[in-house]
């Protein structure tokens, strides 16, 4: 039975999810395969001439080229609506390869103050290497991004909503300014993953993941991805190809699995949010709570205009500091005590002294992240128990 080649873009999201990418062998296979080799036979020396000289298409060594993660990548791409998915080892090798990839010496990037702990400490700690500066500004602040930007800014880089603190920055108009200045707007869109937010609708030229955390929904595998256009891609792809951060065909296809349920999942995860948020702003010893789907968030409407629903991360400041965000924390019992985000099951940390730690006391300062603040990633579980879980460290703090 010969294979029928789609154009996946006039599908579903869910069909996409489910269908995209997989193209089936001669073996006639229902599920993905995984294709566990390190190396690819050619028919002859001509094809493997022509095939490292980039004139015939087709499979030549793991770290570049494999299947499986070409079956990964082709499905993020369709779901995020991109020309092209390059995958890679981690989240924060995808930003590393981006910048690599797309930047020069003496250029300079115009990043969000509140972006992820190590995304903060790349830029200042390992870029600067290579002479690539970064000016970290308010991530809602329009005027701020403005005036940042030189003659040689050439990136603008941004999460949204932010971790931990669950700021939503306008896309459409960031990416507007960007296009003004020649620069590339790239997006980490690891909160909210293509299901409830796709930002090259809005304009961005590339989004970056951490398919380690929603995509996978379940904490099994690290891995990284970038989407963006043919242009984007293939600049991507040299650099992996001569750098080699690459993505395994096990975690490629451990993601692609989760990709399946991924709408299903993440409006899921939304409604549980939803619920401990507002539950939350009604208990004695919370003196603020973080989410995108609260009336009370500054950028509730733009959130619920740009999203199809708010995510599955939250925090929320306790009335003490660090001495009672840990006692709470300890308290837990179900939830797990871990930093990682984007599992089924729900965890908690305290982002100041776990994901934001090698920032620096300034650095989190300018964040606004406080010693008092508690991040939770909400999972799948019932939402009364883990009412009941969270009431425990209420308990400890009173």
């Amino acid at each position: 039975m010969k294979e029928i080649k789609r154009d996946w873009r006039q599908f579903a999201f869910r069909t996409r999810a489910v269908r995209a990418g997989h193209e089936r062998t001669p073996e006639g296979e229902h599920a993905e395969p995984i294709f566990t080799t390190s190396s690819f036979v050619f028919k002859d020396a001509a094809q493997a001439a022509a095939r490292f000289a980039d004139e015939e298409p087709g499979n030549v060594y793991s770290r570049f080229t494999n299947p499986t993660v070409r079956m990964f990548e082709q499905r993020l791409a369709a779901l995020e609506e991109g020309e092209r998915c390059v995958a890679t080892s981690s989240g924060m090798s995808s930003i590393l390869a981006t910048c690599m990839a797309l930047l020069k010496a003496g250029d300079h990037i115009v990043a969000a103050s509140s972006l992820f702990g190590s995304t903060i400490s790349l830029f200042n700690n390992v870029l600067t290497r290579f002479q690539l500066t970064t000016t970290f500004v308010p991530l809602t602040d329009l005027d701020a991004w403005r005036q940042a930007i030189t003659p040689d800014t050439r990136m603008l880089f941004l999460e949204t909503p932010a971790n931990p603190l669950t700021e939503v920055a306008d896309i459409a108009v960031l990416a507007e300014l960007a296009r003004t200045h020649n620069c590339l707007l790239v997006v980490d869109n690891v909160y909210c993953t293509p299901a409830l937010q796709r930002p090259l609708s809005y304009g961005a030229d590339i989004v970056v993941h951490s398919a380690t955390k929603f995509l996978d929904g379940q904490g099994r595998c690290i891995g990284g991805a970038v989407i963006g256009n043919e242009a984007v891609g293939n600049a991507l792809f040299g650099f992996l190809r001569t750098a080699g951060p690459s993505m395994s065909p096990f975690n490629a296809w451990v993601f692609a699995k989760g990709l399946e349920t991924l709408d299903l999942r993440m409006h899921a995860h939304s409604r549980n949010a939803q619920q401990l948020a507002e539950w939350l702003t009604t208990q004695r010893g919370i003196t603020h709570v973080y989410y995108p789907g609260l009336t009370s968030h500054p950028q509730h409407e733009l959130a619920t205009r740009q999203q199809k629903a708010h995510g599955g991360l939250l925090s929320f400041e306790v009335d003490g500091d660090r001495k009672e965000a840990w006692a709470f924390i300890d308290a837990t019992e179900l939830v797990s005590k871990t930093a990682n985000l984007g599992d089924t099951k729900s965890t908690i940390t305290h982002p100041s002294s776990t994901t934001h730690h090698r920032c620096g006391p300034e650095a989190r300062a300018k964040a606004g992240i406080k010693e008092s603040l508690i991040r939770i990633s909400v999972g799948l579980e019932d939402i009364d128990d883990l009412k009941q879980d969270l009431q425990r460290g209420l308990n400890a703090i009173r």
